[in-house]
């Protein structure tokens, strides 16, 4: 059974065809971009999506190499293969807490341009120079531009938590980015990734013409493996990691669906794609693995969580107005569309009615890596590093409370004081993490007729409706449970029901006092 070559952190599309890895063709979704009315693009994608060989085989196609084209889409439907001269700038693999950095990565990029089109003395600022690099290419070729800039705003988001170093930064990328308004007359076609848009930078303030195709529903697979491709570019792939883990091609399928898809970037649910980066991943080692999530949580993204701190059982079925979701800056004050841009959550809903998008989490990889992934922010790094679901998974399937509500007090009392800022918010995310990671149904306030449960836990066996006080009594929280008869939704279902009231001290003392029924 013949299997692929696996382009495994291969971006560059001409190496990619000419050493024979293997390619889903995206050159369809290419030739309409290209030959649409707007020469002002943006595209907002996750990490590892495919951001940079979208880039680099528009780069390819603008330079007219249509021999790496061969059999793909775009042969048939390109006509006149133009060479235009193309501007490429990657500010990827760059660390921006470092205060030069960008100037550096700016000015290199500038110079290698300059060996092509020139230097001009009188162009003194970095963005003067840009104008003129632009200008010139454009003079010396007789052809306009073609800009393409890979992750535009990664120097922002390196440094959200050092706010005057982020503002020096905005304002250089400012200074740069300015030029390209500027020099509209001289440009072909612009296409700008990153992860979300950002706030006070010239490029959306300038660029009122620009394009965000990030959710439109004709560009939703332009980056990512859609069913019909997996199925016809990856079968025989399948039916070997199939062989390989003693499964068949139906059960391996539907193991890579359940870790791997569930991505929409429009409100048109079709268009559902996988994760390209943990696919071939998965492909390539016969392994089913949380790939993706292993490459590391964006630093933004940890700062974000610190900063805000979500109620992360509220994740889940979450709604957000379709405005905020790819407004301008819209994370400065709620986490949830930098959630869904960096590919943490996505649409699993949308009501026309009230243009209203429902999130959850894309998959099974997401899910677990990101639950994991927050641990060390709920209970510090060393105890995260000591933390074993094994060690409490048993306790409850057992119902043995005692044993499972010791290894709570311990952990809370363990947890560093600067953890618990927020203790409340600490606490609830403490529990739902805990419980999630154990693999049970796990629900937080949970609505009844006569009120909301903390917490509500479901095995095989048991049932656990759990109400938790702070700074009171265990007594008033079992009692609760039995007043507002918490139970009852559950009396039908056949387990075990087993109440649970708890109280926690807000003076960081941890676990006050449990009372089980």
């Amino acid at each position: 059974m013949t299997t692929h070559r696996y382009p495994l952190g291969i971006q560059t599309f001409a190496k990619l065809r000419q050493q024979g890895f293997v390619y889903v063709d995206k050159t369809a979704y290419i030739y309409q971009l290209t030959h649409g009315d707007s020469i002002y693009h943006f595209l907002s994608r996750p990490r590892r999506f495919g951001k940079s060989l979208l880039i680099s085989t528009l780069e390819a196609y603008f330079k007219g190499q249509n021999e790496l084209f061969a059999g793909l889409a775009i042969a048939e439907l390109e006509k006149d293969w133009q060479k235009y001269p193309v501007l490429h700038m990657d500010l990827t693999g760059v660390n921006y807490h470092e205060p030069e950095n960008l100037q550096k990565t700016l000015n290199s990029t500038l110079c290698q341009w300059e060996k092509i089109y020139d230097a001009d003395p009188q162009d003194e600022t970095l963005g003067d120079r840009f104008m003129g690099v632009i200008r010139r290419a454009c003079e010396k070729t007789g052809h306009q531009v073609v800009l393409l800039v890979d992750e535009y705003e990664k120097p922002i988001l390196d440094t959200l938590n050092d706010e005057p170093l982020q503002e020096r930064h905005r304002q250089t990328l400012n200074g740069f980015y300015g030029g390209i308004k500027k020099s509209d007359p001289y440009l072909k076609f612009v296409l700008m990734t990153g992860v979300t848009k950002i706030g006070k930078l010239s490029v959306f303030s300038a660029l009122n013409n620009i394009t965000d195709i990030s959710m439109l529903p004709e560009y939703a697979a332009i980056c990512g493996i859609t069913e019909p491709e997996l199925e016809s570019v990856f079968h025989a792939d399948i039916q070997a990691m199939a062989d390989e883990n003693q499964a068949t091609y139906d059960e391996m399928k539907a193991l890579l669906k359940r870790e791997y898809n569930g991505y929409h970037f429009s409100r048109k649910m079709e268009s559902s794609v996988y994760n390209p980066y943990s696919m071939l991943n998965a492909l390539a080692h016969k392994e089913i693995r949380h790939y993706w999530y292993e490459t590391g949580t964006p630093t933004f993204l940890v700062e974000l969580i610190k900063k805000y701190r979500p109620n992360l059982g509220q994740l889940e079925n979450v709604t957000i107005d379709a405005d905020a979701l790819s407004m301008v800056n819209s994370f400065a004050s709620n986490p949830l569309p930098i959630l869904y841009q960096s590919g943490y959550l996505t649409i699993s809903g949308y009501d026309p009615e009230f243009s209203v998008y429902t999130l959850n989490y894309p998959n099974n990889e997401v899910k677990k890596g990101f639950l994991k992934g927050l641990l060390p922010l709920v209970l510090g790094e060393e105890r995260s590093s000591e933390f074993s679901v094994s060690h409490f998974v048993r306790a409850v399937r057992q119902g043995d409370t005692d044993a499972f509500f010791e290894r709570i007090a311990a952990l809370l009392a363990a947890v560093p004081y600067e953890v618990k800022l927020n203790y409340e918010v600490h606490f609830q995310n403490f529990l739902y993490l805990l419980f999630k990671l154990m693999g049970f149904y796990t629900e937080v306030e949970y609505h009844t007729a006569k009120g909301r449960v903390d917490l509500v836990l479901k095995t095989d066996k048991y049932i656990y409706i759990m109400e938790f006080k702070r700074d009171s009594s265990a007594e008033a929280a079992l009692k609760q449970i039995k007043d507002k008869d918490y139970a009852a939704p559950f009396k039908e279902d056949g387990r075990q029901i087993i109440l649970v009231g708890a109280n926690f001290a807000s003076d960081m003392s941890g676990l006050a006092g449990v009372l089980v029924e």
